[in-house]
This record gives C-alpha cells, structure tokens and sequence, in this order.
C-alpha cells in the first residue's frame, strides 16, 4: 500500500459532472483523521460534507472556495499515516456511484449500491468513491440494480440514489449545517457571532437570517481581521489619486461623475462561472432547445364570474387537473429515440420556483387528490424546502406536467421550456383589467393570460387547443 493515496471527487448522488467547492475543514500541511469532514460541497440541490477517506496528513487540496471540481478528478491528497485508523482493504472499493457520464468519463466503476436505510452513515473510499460502512453492491440481474432516475433541478438526467447523511458539524466552535454555513456566506454573516436557536446549540437557518437582517454578526465587524485573501485583494485593488495637472478629472464642477472617453465594444464586467444549481439549470435547458419540438398556444381566462376572493394558484392547479382528464395526452412522458408516448392516470404538477440560485421545479404530487386547502399546504412545504435547501431530491423529478406562474412577478404572454420527458407546461400570465365586448357594450373584466407550450411530437394542435380550452372554462368558473 502505497504512503500517499490520491482521493478523486466522488459522484455526490446527483448524476452531474462537477461541484463546487464552499468550504475546506483543512488546509495543506493539516492532520485529519477517517471520516472527519474533509470539506463542503455544493451540488445542483444541495451543500453536502465530504468525509476524509483516510487517516493522515493533507498535502495537496484541489483549489479554493468558489472552484469547481470535476467529478473524478483529484479533491486532495494525503499521506497515510499507519499509527492512525485506516479503512480495511475490503471495503475500499473506489466506486463511483450512478453509472452516468460523469463516472464513466472519469473511469468510475459505476457499480451502485442499496439505498441507506435509517440511520446509516455515509463514508468515503480512498479512491474517491462513496460507499455506506454497511454497503454491499446489488448485483446485476437481481431485483433492485436497476434504479429510478433520482431527478434533477430541472428535468430529469441520470444520477444515483446514493443518500448523503447532512448533519450539523461543529466547525470553529459553531454547530451548524453545511447549507446553513454557505448562507452565512452569502449574506455576509459571521457564523461565530449568530446566536444560536436550535437543539444542542445548533445555528438555524432563521438565525443566520435574522442576523443578516438586524447586522448583529456581519462579516468583518467586531475589529476582526480581514482573511488573507481579503488583505491580497484590497492590496492589489488600484488606489484613485487626485489628477495632475493636465489630467482631466472624473467629476464636474459640481461634483458629478462625468465621461472622459466615448464608451468601448468591451464590456466593463467580469465573467462569472455558474455553479451549483444555475450550472445545471444551464445544462437542463440546452438539452431541452436540442430535442424538444416546441409550439405555443395563448388564450386569457376570464376571472370576472369569481365570487369573492380566491386562491390563485390553487385553482391554476384545479384548472391543469381538469384539463388533464379532459385532454390525457398532454399529462404524458414523450421518449424521442424510441418515439413511444407514456399517458399518466396521475397529475404531478412541477412547480418553476425562482431563486437567487437559480430554478427548482419541485413535484407537487397527486394534484388530482388535493383540493384548495391541501394545495396550499403542500406549495408552502415545497416553498420552504427549496428556500432552506432541504428539499429531497425525489422531490424535483418525476412530474408529469409544469407550471411557471411568472405572472407573479411581471409579464402576459411567454414561451416557457418543455423539459423532456414532459409534453408540455402552462405559463400564467399577470393578472390584468381589459376591456372586453359584451352583448349591448363593453365591460371591464379581471383576465388572466394563459400560455401553453406542448412538444408538438407527442401530440396534435387540435388535442392542445382543446386541453387549453378545458383549462380556460374551469378557471372561468365562479367558484
């Protein structure tokens, strides 16, 4: 057994090729025992904790926070060290979970386990795979090898249903979970000045929030020294002198900015990489324009027969459901290799949620079973577990239909995406107050406009005009 061992990024359980990096645990020369948290990851869905395989010293990591790793490559490097606890030989399989691109492109195995059950943990392989400290690999050709496709943030792409346990870890004194800590960061919190709310001492989302919010723990604050990457940037940024002589100044007389030369064909801008969620929102939605024959259909609803006040977006989910029984062919899976139509007896409603991360499209499960109350209840939980990241994985795939209700914010009419293997997704528009002819004169009625983009290879323009019109006389309905 060699002295140094290599640890290549294992497939996190996601079916995606990269993760970001938002928190190393270690630095170069540390000393880190089996199973300590290596580092923090974040994934499409999540910010997950990677445990360290083996026992020893760290001598090379795999770049900075805010770095994207590809999966399969080197995360870090260690040099074993024998007096310590090591992982016996046999459970070291180097199993790159998920079998997909990623872990065939990078010479993963792709031999998959059984799903975790309660309470088992989730350890490392010195080779960079993930295994279960219980784990036995199902073989082939027995039940259970063949899996689920355990979803994405938008659409659906193979990944594993490898489960990854995420519990608070104590860092630097600070109990808290690893997307409670990436949240710190982005707020431009200091974790070690939240007061804590949760069992056992434990900073909460909520925490980090309120602290955000009343700027009792911002980064920086307190006299605190600025990290060594902070001082390097502050030192490299250019200083702004006086003009000399001669020199044309910034600013007017009367003190305001003004422009000294015409503007360039460059942008002042800096790339950014998207990561995490936007990474795979951006992957998502170029495989749908790639295979996806989209066609749109616009109609308003006429709300003005409502009586009294009403749950919109729950009766945008009673109107889908309707139209769902009354036109199945656009409630359905297209497969376009094999062109064979899947027609569901079920309505699962994917819901766009926007984010500042990007776009979650959760499940709402059996639509069909729900009246008002419940699909209010369950948008709220699906709301809330996104906002949290929280949300299961199983909770943003197999839906049947989608719903992007962007009126909310600004806009009439759109082109929304069909994420294959969906057919189709039906876009609500902003609320508005239109003239509208009537028998003897013109009245002023509430309208909303609706949007219905279908993949005109699964079905005809005839089957989606009639689901847009079955969806248009339920939401026209007064109650």
């Amino acid at each position: 057994m060699s002295n140094q061992k290599t640890f290549l990024l294992p497939d996190l359980g996601e079916g995606l090729p990269d993760a970001t990096i938002v928190e190393w645990y270690v630095k170069e020369g540390d000393v880190i025992r089996l199973d300590d948290n290596l580092v923090s990851m974040e994934t499409a869905k999540a910010v997950v904790d990677v445990p360290s395989p083996v026992s020893g010293k760290v001598l090379k990591l795999a770049g900075g926070a805010g770095d994207v790793v590809v999966t399969g490559t080197m995360l870090a490097m260690f040099e074993i060290d024998p007096s310590m606890p090591q992982r016996a030989e046999g459970q070291d399989t180097g199993h790159h979970h998920g079998g997909g691109h990623a872990a065939q492109s990078h010479g993963g195995a792709g031999t998959e386990t059984a799903a975790p059950g309660p309470g088992h943990k989730v350890i490392a392989s010195d080779e960079g795979g993930v295994i279960r400290d219980d784990a036995k690999p199902a073989p082939k050709g027995e039940p259970g090898h063949e899996r689920a496709d355990a979803g994405t943030v938008v659409g659906a792409m193979q990944s594993s249903d490898a489960v990854r346990s995420e519990a608070a870890v104590a860092v630097g004194g600070v109990k808290a979970m690893p997307a409670v800590r990436a949240l710190a960061r982005k707020m431009g919190v200091d974790i070690t000045r939240v007061r804590p709310s949760g069992a056992d001492g434990v900073v909460t989302m909520d925490d980090v929030k309120r602290a955000a919010a009343d700027g009792s723990a911002r980064a920086g604050a307190g006299g605190s020294t600025p990290r060594a990457a902070d001082r390097a940037a502050m030192a490299a940024a250019p200083v702004q002198q006086a003009p000399q002589a001669g020199q044309r100044s910034t600013m007017s007389q009367s003190g305001k900015p003004m422009r000294t030369q015409p503007p360039g064909v460059q942008a002042s801008g800096q790339p950014e990489q998207l990561k995490g969620v936007r990474r795979n929102m951006a992957r998502v939605m170029a495989d749908a324009h790639s295979k996806v024959v989209p066609t749109t259909l616009v109609d308003d609803a006429d709300l003005h027969a409502w009586i009294g006040k009403q749950d919109i977006t729950a009766r945008l989910v009673r109107s889908i459901v309707a139209a769902c029984k009354a036109v199945p062919a656009l409630n359905a899976w297209f497969d376009g290799e094999n062109l064979t139509r899947t027609m569901h007896p079920h309505v699962d409603i994917g819901i766009a949620v926007d984010t500042d991360d990007g776009l979650f499209v959760p499940a709402l499960r059996n639509a069909d079973m729900l009246d008002g109350n419940g699909v209010r209840q369950a948008i709220q939980r699906l709301r809330a577990q996104v906002g949290d990241r929280s949300i299961p994985p199983s909770e943003l795939s197999g839906y049947t239909i989608s719903l992007s209700n962007f009126g909310m914010f600004a806009g009439r009419y759109a082109t929304p995406v069909v994420v294959p293997p969906c057919v189709a997704i039906i876009g609500a528009g902003k609320l508005c107050h239109d003239v509208v002819a009537v028998m003897g004169g013109i009245e002023v009625h509430r309208r909303m406009p609706i949007s219905l983009t279908f993949d005109h290879r699964a079905c005809t323009g005839g089957e989606a005009a009639r689901f847009l019109k079955a969806l248009l006389d339920d939401l026209s309905a007064p109650q």
